[in-house]
C-alpha cells in the first residue's frame, strides 16, 4: 500500500517490516537510537584557535594527532588547516648546511658592503670573478644524421635510444666574470680534494687573470669561489 501511494520515495519493504516490528514493541519515537563513540564536533572559533596553537607548538603534527588532541573529527581538523588557516603540508628541503646566527650576520654584513660598493662604483660588477665546480659527463657522440640509413617503403622506420649519460665523468672547475670564462681546469684523476688543492687552483687562476689582456680590464679583481655542489 505504501509503495502504491508514494512510489520510489517510500521506504523499502525490509525497512518497513523493521519499523513495524519496533512499533509493535511499544516504541513511540522515530529518532535513531543513541550510538557509542565520539560525538561529532562542529567547527567553532575555539576549535580553530586550539588547532592553531597546537600547530605552532609542533609543526609536524598530523591531522589524526590533531583530531585526538582537539576532540574533533578528522574532516573538521582538515578543513580548519586548509580553509581557515590556509596551510598545506610540505616536506623539508635539503640544504648544504644550516648557518648559525653569527654566520648569517657575517653574510649579511658582506652582502651589505658589496651592495654599497656596487652603488658607489660604476664598474664594480666587472671586478668580480665567480668560481664553481660541476660534474661533466660523457655522452653518445653519434647524432641523428650519421645514424640515418636506407629503408624500403614496407619496412619499419629504424629506432635508436636517445643520448644518455655514460659512467665516464670528470670534475670541472670554472671561473668566470661578466664577460665569460676566464679560467677552467679539470680535477686530476685520484686527486685528493682538500685545502691545499684549492689553494693551488686559486694560484693558477690568479696567474691566468694577471695576464695583460685581463689586467688591463681591471687591476683590482674580487674573487668569489663557491665550493658547494
Amino acid at each position: 500500500m505504501l509503495r502504491t501511494a508514494f512510489g520510489e520515495q517510500c521506504l523499502s519493504r525490509a525497512c518497513i517490516f523493521e519499523w513495524h516490528k519496533r512499533f509493535k514493541e511499544v516504541r513511540d519515537s522515530v529518532d535513531d537510537n543513541p550510538r557509542s563513540g565520539r560525538p561529532m564536533t562542529s567547527k567553532t572559533d575555539d576549535c580553530v584557535v586550539r588547532v592553531q596553537e597546537l600547530i605552532r607548538a609542533n609543526w609536524r603534527l598530523t591531522i589524526r594527532e590533531l583530531s585526538v588532541e582537539v576532540g574533533a573529527s578528522y574532516g573538521t581538523c582538515q578543513a580548519i588547516l586548509t580553509q581557515d588557516l590556509n596551510m598545506r603540508r610540505v616536506a623539508e628541503k635539503f640544504v648544504p648546511r644550516i648557518l648559525t646566527a653569527e654566520q648569517k650576520e657575517w653574510h649579511l654584513s658582506v652582502a651589505t658592503n658589496m651592495l654599497q660598493e656596487a652603488e658607489s662604483e660604476e664598474n664594480f660588477m666587472g671586478q668580480i670573478i665567480m668560481g664553481n665546480k660541476t660534474w661533466v659527463y660523457g655522452y653518445d657522440p653519434e647524432t641523428k644524421c650519421p645514424s640515418s640509413q636506407w629503408k624500403s617503403a614496407d619496412s619499419p622506420r629504424p629506432k635508436k635510444v636517445r643520448q644518455v649519460r655514460s659512467k665516464v665523468k670528470d670534475m670541472l672547475i670554472v671561473f668566470f666574470d661578466i664577460e665569460g670564462i676566464v679560467h677552467y681546469e679539470y680535477f686530476p684523476q685520484g686527486q685528493t680534494v682538500n685545502q691545499q688543492f684549492y689553494l693551488q687552483v686559486l694560484k693558477r687562476m690568479r696567474l691566468a687573470v694577471s695576464l695583460p689582456n685581463f689586467a688591463l680590464k681591471s687591476p683590482n679583481r674580487i674573487f668569489i669561489f663557491y665550493l658547494g655542489r
